[in-house]
């Protein structure tokens, strides 16, 4: 059995993988870290191995993100900028926050084989002009250059039923046109539990255990290589 830390659990996505985690008894402990965590009226009754900790970001040495001494650390942290409220703040949330979490949270003993799962977005590129692709490409290689044993990065299409406490007009129009492409292509959208077993899968299997499938790809540049699975290959593990 192991153990896994989830940062984002209050999300789409994470609350979704939260859920996946806590069932499955691959996991002994499961820890939900973050800005605010799930209530205790919105947890399933199966959370006996769930630990939680409110962080703050700006002290993660006081977090003890490293004493949990987790196996696999699942990333589904990430915001808006309009959320945010500037391009400055997204990029601190969005990736200098990511990126440090998930330094805190590796562990110092070279014996302790870490993986770590960061669900980043499609068309993620760290030379894009665009503000919200190139925080995630510059994020993934971020992660990717931390030096844990397995880094793997999802980059989904629309994510279809994603459930949010405001809903975003972009995304309503966006759903319908992937709605309409997804008949014709299997690279335009995922629905968000079928991500989220997706994302667990991946935390059991690690990169040397995915299937041909799934089509995982080597990405990155020299010091930040990553396993990428697309859209294509997150709607093939999580339907399997």
């Amino acid at each position: 059995m192991s153990t896994a830390l989830i940062l984002g659990a209050t999300g789409a996505t994470g609350r979704l993988l939260l859920r996946e985690l806590l069932a499955n008894d691959q996991w002994s402990k499961v820890g939900e870290y973050g800005r605010r965590v799930t209530p205790e009226a919105d947890l399933p009754q199966n959370r006996g191995k769930l630990e939680q900790k409110t962080i703050n970001f700006e002290n993660l040495e006081a977090a003890g993100l490293k004493d949990g001494r987790w196996d696999v650390v699942f990333v589904t942290l990430g915001t808006t900028r309009a959320n945010a409220g500037s391009a400055e703040m997204f990029e601190k949330i969005d990736r200098e926050y990511v990126v440090n979490a998930c330094k805190a949270a590796k562990t110092d003993d070279p014996e302790h084989q870490q993986r770590v799962v960061y669900l980043s977005s499609g068309g993620a590129n760290p030379s894009s002009y665009f503000l919200y692709q190139r925080s995630k490409g510059l994020t993934e290689l971020g992660i990717a250059r931390l030096g844990y044993a397995d880094t793997i990065v999802f980059r989904p299409g629309f994510l279809k039923g994603a459930q949010r406490a405001n809903k975003r007009l972009p995304e309503t129009i966006a759903g319908y046109v992937t709605g309409v492409a997804s008949h014709f292509t299997s690279s335009v959208e995922i629905h968000v539990p079928v991500l989220a077993k997706a994302i667990m899968k991946a935390g059991i299997l690690g990169s040397s255990g995915l299937r041909p499938a799934v089509g995982a790809t080597k990405a990155g540049q020299e010091g930040a290589w990553f396993t990428l699975i697309d859209n294509k290959g997150a709607l093939v593990l999580g339907q399997e």
